[in-house]
């Protein structure tokens, strides 16, 4: 029986230490509830009137909230002297990115400029702040450090977006710190990310190179009158093309006088195997008139012996004569026909004068082609002094056209990093960002919170508070509290129990 101060006998006394058995029924957990029924009304009662002691004073809180997209929409450029210096966008933002954008709207120079522009550090937390003395000093800290405790930062998961929330108990300042703390947030984020001075340093710049680049342009026009040259490359490349040819027109002399000294030599060979004359006409007849002649004579001879003989005898003188006459006569007339009359008409070579008249020319065209490769030796001589002038000159401006062309690029660099400097100037002017207020904050209609559903908690945590201590205090407590505990840790029989009256104990 719960309750009784329980008679236990001299012989076989308990251990040091009891610990009550554990609880088994649903019994022995009411007969602990009834044990300690005092302690769980008391506790329970405590934690609920501080519950609703809590509702009373916290009041409702309004919660203004804003969301801000952070995005690459808009890329800076970059403060570079290379000319293709370019930043590479990414369509993605890195978490690191968010982070920092999280970090920047809880800086501790923002909250405070927040404080003052909201004038928190004029309002008073508490109802008891008007009779606690506070350091003037003090406030500004002590109110940046209420809206950090007040403001919370996150970051949406799998999205760009980060929502900012700020709780107070008037929904209109709740609405207006939310929205103070965005336009303070933009302009931060610009001036972080903005670099001073850019737009002067690249007038500055672009100005210096402007004078250089004048200064060198200069320098070429007294160095085209001075050396007489405005091209001086271009003219080494023509010269140099020129000397070129003429070198192929040297070739070409050199290998026509080696040919034509030959010609003359084969020429004056053929020359001399070659007749002046040649025959036209040869005829090869008999001399008929001879012939005629020594015939006639032959006839009157033989004539003449016929007469002779007739008068003389064959042995006679004149009859001998006559036939040594005739015996000539017949010998002339055999030679006569053994020896025929030959006609020879000759007329002049026309091989031969072909040969004299082409040695002539031959001859006549070989003073020509050495005095035309001396002339061209001469010129190409010529023509590479110049070169050599030429290179020199070439070298001289191709210096200056090099810095002339280095002071343009830089020139033309600087002045088209001045107009992306305004442009930058004038999107920073106009708040054009790569983050946006997504959801401006708004004057919340309901509170965020509900005093009952305060008390509901505090209901809920009185309950679990005094069962607990009611559970703690009986397992704290080392009595026995019924006969069957007595008779089961002694292991000895109980002859009475007397029922404990609290009444008179406390009386």
């Amino acid at each position: 029986m719960a309750g009784q101060d329980l008679m236990i006998p001299e012989f076989g006394g308990p251990p040091s230490v009891y610990r009550p058995e554990p609880i088994r029924t649903v019994r022995d957990l009411v007969a602990i509830g009834f044990r300690r029924k005092r302690l769980m009304a008391f506790s329970f009662l405590g934690v609920l009137l501080g519950a609703v002691l809590v509702a009373a004073l916290d009041g409702s809180k309004y919660q203004a909230e804003m969301k801000i997209l952070v995005r690459h929409k808009r890329v800076d450029p970059v403060v570079s002297s290379a000319a293709d210096a370019t930043t590479i966008t990414q369509s993605t933002v890195a978490e690191e990115e968010i982070n920092s954008e999280v970090e920047l709207i809880q800086s501790s120079d923002l909250l405070e400029q927040v404080v003052l522009a909201c004038g928190l550090d004029k309002t008073k937390p508490h109802f008891w702040s008007s009779w606690v003395p506070s350091n003037p000093a003090l406030k500004v800290p002590k109110a940046v450090r209420r809206l950090k405790a007040r403001l919370k930062v996150d970051t949406i998961s799998k999205t760009n977006l980060i929502k900012v929330t700020y709780t107070s108990e008037e929904p209109q300042l709740a609405a207006r710190v939310v929205k103070t703390l965005g336009n303070l947030y933009l302009e931060k984020h610009m001036a972080v990310n903005r670099f001073p001075g850019r737009f002067d340093f690249f007038e500055q710049q672009a100005e210096r190179y402007r004078k250089e680049l004048g200064d060198t342009e200069s320098q070429l026009v007294g160095f085209a009158q001075a050396k007489g040259t405005v091209a001086a490359q271009s003219e080494r490349d023509i010269l140099v093309q020129k000397v070129n040819d003429l070198e192929a027109v040297q070739a070409q002399n050199r290998v026509a006088i080696t040919a034509q000294t030959q010609h003359i030599a084969a020429l004056e060979k053929q020359l001399a195997s070659t007749a002046p004359r040649l025959s036209t006409q040869m005829r090869t007849g008999d001399n008929a008139t001879l012939l005629e002649q020594l015939k006639a004579s032959l006839l009157n001879l033989e004539l003449k012996r016929t007469e002779l003989l007739t008068k003389y005898e064959p042995s006679y003188r004149l009859v001998q004569e006559v036939n040594t006459q005739i015996a000539q006569t017949q010998a002339s007339i055999a030679v006569a026909e053994k020896t025929p009359i030959r006609e020879d008409t000759t007329d002049q070579n026309q091989t031969y004068v072909w040969l004299v008249g082409e040695l002539a020319k031959a001859k006549a065209d070989l003073p020509t082609l050495k005095a035309t490769a001396e002339a061209t030796a001469n010129t190409i001589r010529d023509y590479r002094s110049k070169l050599l002038d030429l290179d020199q000159k070439g070298i001289e401006q191709q210096d200056l056209l090099r810095n002339a062309k280095a002071e343009e690029a830089n020139y033309l660099l600087y002045l088209n990093k001045r107009e992306e400097a305004r442009i930058t100037d004038a999107l920073d002017s106009r708040r054009i960002a790569n983050v946006v207020i997504a959801e401006a904050a708004t004057v919340p209609a309901l509170p965020a919170n509900s005093p009952w559903l305060t008390v509901l908690l505090g209901g809920i945590l009185a309950a679990m508070v005094s069962v607990s201590l009611a559970f703690a205090a009986e397992y704290l407590d080392d009595s026995f509290h019924t006969p069957d505990e007595v008779k089961e840790f002694l292991n000895v029989p109980v002859f009475a129990a007397i029922p404990r009256d609290d009444r008179s104990l406390t009386g």
